[in-house]
This record gives structure tokens, C-alpha cells and sequence, in this order.
């Protein structure tokens, strides 16, 4: 074998070597470019995580923002709280002062002992009776509920006119006079169980008593009896 052959094939041999060689780096280079782009790609992720961490960072903040809002709605809110108890307060400060008021206002209670009762027959309606309470004491008094009248003998006492019931309690300043109408029989003479009574008490719903004087002759009563609450006005007493 010359030596020419053998430089040849060590030289072919040498390239084949060289060229596996190169395939070797090739792959290598592949890999190394392989692992570049996962380095690369974590590291995007890690700059996306790190801008996701960022806007969690703002998000943080705000929620952090958030919680300060609160925190300041709190004080706003306590504030609220604290004006709404004020008003609350308020509330009951005026309902108390109402309550108060109310106590301040109430008169003593007119009965037989401050006032003084007549009884007059009037001609319209017929058959009606007008009792007229005056207050003889010198401060007000307030004139509530209705006459418990007592006619003659009589075991029971007349009904009221519901309907009759007034707004508001009749208060009387001194020298005032309070009214309530009495039906004293039915017009008609559908009424039963009808007398003549000579004698009249009237008895208040708070205290004392009163006996007015009934015409000479008397009245006629019958079943039909029945009296008005107390009221303010003459003309009231004697509408039922």
C-alpha cells in the first residue's frame, strides 16, 4: 500500500469523523437552542409572571385602596351611625318632649266638686234634655267620657252614642261650660217601659257627682234613653 493511499484514506476517515462530529454539534447546538428558547420562555414567563405579579401588586393596592376606602367609609359610615343615633336621640328627645308635653298639658279631671250641672228641656229636638257643665274652679279642667245619668229610680244608666265620640277632649277654662244631650223617649212612641222621672244625677268619669233640677212636672223617659258624650259645642250635644 503506498503512503498516498494511506494519507487518502486517513484523510476519509478524518472527514467522516469530522462530519459526525459536526452532526454531534449540530444536535448539541439544537438542544443549546432548545434549552435557549425554554430559557427564553420561562423567562417570558417569569417577566408575564412578574407583570401578572405586577398587576396582583396593583390589584393589592387595590384592594389595599379598597380597604382603605372602607376604612374611610367606616368613619364615614360611624359617622352616618353616630348622626343617625343623633337623629335617633333627636327622635326620642322630641318624642319624650311630645310625651312630656302631653303630661305638662293635662288638666285635673272636671267632676261634681269644680263644676256646676243644669238640665234644661229644650224644644228642638223634641224630646231631648240639654245638660250644661260649667267649670266654677280657677284653673282648667278637662270634661272626658260622658254623664252617667241616674233618672228617678232607675236601676241601670242610659247607653252613649258612639257616634257622638268627639275629636278631642273638651277642656273647660274657668267660667266655661261643656254640653251633652240626652234623648230622654222616642218621638213616636215606639219606646217601652216609659215613667216619669222627677230626680236627676249625673255622675263623671273621674270623681264627685252633680244632682241638677228636672222641670216641676218631670220628664218622660222610656227605653229609648240614651246620652251624648260631653262636648265643646251646644249645637254638638243637641245634633244626635
Amino acid at each position: 500500500m503506498s503512503a498516498r493511499t494511506v494519507r487518502t484514506r486517513l484523510l476519509a476517515a478524518s472527514t467522516v469523523a469530522l462530519a459526525a462530529l459536526a452532526l454531534t454539534a449540530c444536535d448539541n447546538g439544537k438542544g443549546v437552542r432548545d434549552e435557549g428558547p425554554s430559557a427564553a420562555s420561562e423567562s417570558s414567563a417569569r417577566p408575564g409572571g412578574s407583570t401578572t405579579a405586577k398587576p396582583a401588586a396593583d390589584s393589592g393596592t387595590s384592594a389595599g385602596g379598597s380597604a382603605a376606602t372602607p376604612t374611610q367609609g367606616a368613619p364615614k359610615g360611624s359617622t352616618g351611625g353616630s348622626s343617625g343615633a343623633t337623629g335617633g336621640s333627636s327622635g326620642g328627645g322630641k318624642a319624650a318632649g311630645g310625651g312630656t308635653g302631653g303630661g305638662s298639658s293635662r288638666n285635673a279631671a272636671c267632676n261634681g266638686s269644680n263644676t256646676r250641672t243644669t238640665a234644661t228641656e229644650v224644644s228642638r229636638p223634641l224630646d231631648h234634655l240639654l245638660l250644661t257643665v260649667t267649670n266654677t274652679g280657677a284653673k282648667n279642667c278637662d270634661l272626658t267620657g260622658y254623664p252617667i245619668a241616674r233618672f228617678g229610680e232607675a236601676q241601670s244608666v242610659p247607653p252613649v252614642a258612639e257616634e257622638t265620640h268627639p275629636q278631642a277632649v273638651v277642656t273647660l277654662a274657668p267660667g266655661e261650660s261643656g254640653y251633652a244631650g240626652v234623648l230622654l223617649s222616642a218621638g213616636d212612641g215606639s219606646g217601652g217601659h216609659g215613667y216619669t222621672a222627677k230626680t236627676l244625677v249625673i255622675g263623671f268619669a273621674k270623681g264627685g257627682s252633680s244632682t241638677p233640677a228636672l222641670p216641676a212636672k218631670g220628664v218622660h223617659v222610656d227605653d229609648k234613653l240614651t246620652v251624648t258624650y260631653w262636648q265643646q259645642s251646644l249645637d254638638d250635644a243637641l245634633s244626635y
